[in-house]
């Protein structure tokens, strides 16, 4: 029996809490991306503050704070170079017409960059190219070199890389090392210090340093990224790690004027992480070793706008015959549903490939729920047999192609910092429907039978599991 000391100091507790609940579900009003979002969050903050405080201090924010308040700061300390820095944008814009200039001036309203002239970009199918052209580049590095991951493992090829990192640092070439910690929470401290050890600079993201952000672990860098003496950049689904020698995934090699953009996103990120700024004063040339059109378009929870979920949902809209889109991860938003919907409805030849062997079984749980709503509507769904497919590759039209790190589901569309390359070079184009045309001859094609006819168990566990969509 508790005594009256006791029970004074629960019902202490109690209120409290409730007071607390409440003050937090009104902070949810302004902070939820949706009403429903808002709504869910004032009834278990009000009913169940015990339980729901903790949690939305870590899982409640949808908007990161003072990222690009912070970084458009420092860049007007650096007026000048970032004059020269828009000017050289702005000299290297890609003449676009037709469809191509639709989607172009839909990115430059995103970034405030154009779309670059002469690129010279490289289609990267697998771990082993990705890592040996990496290595290559790396190896052959005189100026400086940009390193990014959201995974990092201590294991065969991440200690490929970071011994090749640890042989130009100590000939003097200066190294930035960028890696997040959620994502790199194995990471052995032993393979960060022989790293700083040898001149490389070394830091996590700090996804927990800001106004608001203290207690966050919902928002991740999910960026994978290189650039290498400002000249040639990678971007794409690829972490670091063996098993990504074992995955179908997706990278590229980009030589041009788009990689300032690789450039710029991982200078305002090292900047946040740091207080320093590694390169966005060095005046690099990129020269032009080709032809290609493309554009390097960073997103993330910072964005004054929603820029991910804008961005995939103006390609979607735009699509006039064909939407092809591969993600390892299928939670879309109500919205992003509704557009695969419109699209497929209005004729547009819409496939969705995803694997057939998951990683992650809530998310695959969840995902099984948006079938029969896609397959009504006619969009077609496919099932990447075999090995894990991990790779993020959107194909429009006749007209753009693009790779990079965006899963279709919330985490990427509004909780990661993400990179996404979007080419509009006719060569490019072809070579990615070629490289999916492969992939979809490796899949099984979807059809309700496979959600609607599993046990009542199955699809109930489904549909709670998409019930935290909103964080998968």
């Amino acid at each position: 029996m508790l005594d009256a000391q006791d029970l004074t100091l629960v019902a202490i507790v109690l209120v409290v809490a409730e007071l607390g609940g409440i003050g937090l579900a009104i902070d949810a009003v302004f902070q939820s991306r949706s009403s429903q979002a808002a709504t869910a969050w004032i009834v278990g903050l009000v009913a169940f503050p015990l339980l729901s405080i903790p949690l939305y201090l870590v899982f409640g924010r949808a908007r990161f704070h003072g990222y690009v308040e912070r970084i458009q700061k420092k860049e007007e300390t650096l007026a000048p170079e970032m004059r020269r820095w828009n000017e050289r944008m702005e000299a290297h814009a890609a003449p676009l017409d037709g469809e191509a200039a639709e989607i172009g001036k839909a990115i430059a309203g995103l970034t405030g960059d154009p779309v670059q002239r002469g690129n010279e970009v490289t289609l990267l199918e697998d771990g082993k190219a990705t890592y040996e052209a990496m290595l290559e580049a790396v190896l052959r590095a005189e100026i400086g070199i940009f390193v990014q991951f959201y995974i990092v493992r201590d294991d065969t090829v991440g200690r490929q890389l970071r011994d090749a990192l640890v042989g130009r640092a100590k000939a003097g070439v200066p190294v930035f090392f960028l890696y997040d910690e959620i994502g790199s929470v194995g990471l052995s401290s032993t393979y960060l210090e022989s790293l700083h050890q040898a001149g490389v600079q070394v830091s996590g993201f700090k996804t927990t340093r800001g106004r608001g952000n203290r207690f966050q672990v919902n928002f991740r860098n999910h960026r994978k990224l290189l650039l290498v003496d400002g000249h040639t950049g990678f971007i794409g689904g690829l972490n670091l790690g063996d098993e990504y020698l074992d995955y179908r995934d997706t990278h590229l090699r980009i030589r041009g004027p788009a990689v300032r953009s690789i450039q710029r996103s991982f200078s305002s990120d090292w900047y946040w992480a740091t207080d320093d700024v590694p390169g966005l004063d060095r005046e690099f040339e990129t020269g032009e070793p080709g032809h290609e059109a493309l554009a390097v378009v960073c997103t993330g929870p910072g964005d004054p706008e929603p820029r991910c979920s804008l961005l995939f949902l103006s390609l979607i809209n735009m699509a006039k015959r064909r939407l092809w889109i591969a993600s390892p991860y299928f939670v879309p938003d109500e919205v992003c549903v509704r557009a695969l919907q419109a699209a497929a409805l209005r004729g547009v030849d819409v496939r969705i490939l995803l694997p057939d062997v998951a990683d992650n079984a809530l998310v695959e749980y969840a995902s099984f729920t948006y079938y029969p709503e896609m397959l009504d509507a006619g969009v077609e769904l496919f099932r990447y047999r075999g090995r894990f497919m991990h790779q993020k590759v959107i194909l429009v039209d006749e007209t753009l192609a693009g790779v990079g790190t965006v899963n279709l589901d919330n985490r990427s569309l509004y909780l990661n910092f993400e990179a996404t390359a979007l080419g509009l070079d006719t060569r490019f184009v072809r070579a990615v429907q070629a490289m999916l045309e492969r992939d979809l001859a490796q899949s099984q094609k979807v059809d309700r039978s496979q959600y609607c006819d599993r046990s009542f168990g199955f699809r109930l566990l489904a549909r709670i599991a998409r019930l935290a969509a909103p964080i998968l």
